[in-house]
């Protein structure tokens, strides 16, 4: 009896010790790109530098190079070094829509992490800090919202700011006249051709439209931030497994010092297509965010002021 009582009792030590092998078993995300050989990449086609065209009309930015180190990450967990990578353009309106519908496995554009989305989707930790202002004209005489009064305001439809602006006009009551436009190139274009005298955006993307502008010294960026826009990669909720080994490996190119490089390379360096340098250095919320990373970013700072 001894031995059968020790027998059975080895059987289920290894019934236990199998226990876990099964639940390592794919699901979720990692298993649709295990079985498809395919990681799709949504990505945007004008917002500079963090995810855009070049002159060749491949997607290149910040955003999309912290992506592919992600990729790099998912080629290694799942042993398949040949995954091939697929891009699907995606637009402020359609972003979320084609990431929830399955047909992108991660967002790598300059998505606001906030708490309305997070109803939706899930991000990864911040890895850029920005807020709304507004672009106007030097000739406009505009030195701040207050300015903009019955006059007319392009904005981006389906963005944080465009929401920022409609709630400061509300409270103001400034009645300014709004109309909408699907892309930040779209937007700038109305300012630049005087349809609309601002376009209310993230700074940074503000910074790289003047400096990609026929004139650069005609406009200037104005206006205290109207809000927080923390960016951060967006996927699919609910999927414990890929959002681990996303955070991971976002998370350990903050530790490694290695995304000081790749932000270096598109703030503080000449980029293409134009060889333009927005000149822009690491603010010092985005430094304290890398620092102690976290997926939360709408609460970690107030007025962009950490």
């Amino acid at each position: 009896m001894n031995r059968i009582s020790k027998l059975l009792l080895t059987v289920a030590a290894c019934a236990i010790c199998a226990t876990p092998v099964a639940a390592q078993e794919l699901t979720g995300t990692l298993k649709k790109i295990k079985d498809t050989g395919v990681v799709k990449i949504g990505n945007r086609e004008t917002s500079i530098p963090f995810s855009y065209l070049d002159d060749k009309q491949q997607p290149i930015g910040y955003g999309v190079d912290i992506c592919l180190k992600i990729v790099d990450a998912i080629k290694a967990e799942l042993k398949m070094p040949n995954l091939k990578i697929e891009f699907v353009p995606v637009t402020p309106q359609t972003r979320i829509p084609i990431l929830t519908g399955g047909n992108i496995d991660l967002e790598c554009g300059s998505t606001t992490n906030s708490v309305e989305r997070r109803k939706q989707v899930a991000f990864a930790p911040t890895y850029f800090m920005t807020g709304t202002k507004i672009i106007v004209k030097k000739s406009s005489g505009i030195k701040g919202y207050d300015d903009l009064k019955a006059k007319t305001v392009v904005y981006t439809a389906g963005t944080t700011n465009e929401r920022a602006m409609k709630t400061y006009n509300d409270e103001k009551k400034l009645g300014i006249n709004f109309i909408p436009s699907k892309d930040h190139a779209e937007s700038f274009l109305a300012v630049e051709t005087g349809r609309a005298v601002a376009f209310p955006m993230d700074d940074i993307l503000l910074y790289s439209l003047r400096a990609s502008a026929r004139n650069p010294a005609d406009y200037e960026i104005v206006g205290e931030f109207l809000s927080d826009d923390p960016y951060g990669i967006m996927m699919r909720k609910d999927d414990p497994a890929f959002k681990k080994l996303v955070d991971g490996t976002v998370t350990n190119l903050y530790k490694s010092g290695e995304i000081n490089k790749i932000y270096s390379k598109w703030f503080q360096s000449q980029i293409p297509p134009k060889g333009i340098n927005l000149g822009f250095p690491m603010s010092d919320a985005l430094k304290e965010l890398v620092k102690n990373p976290n997926d939360k970013g709408v609460e970690a700072c107030g007025k962009m002021k950490c």
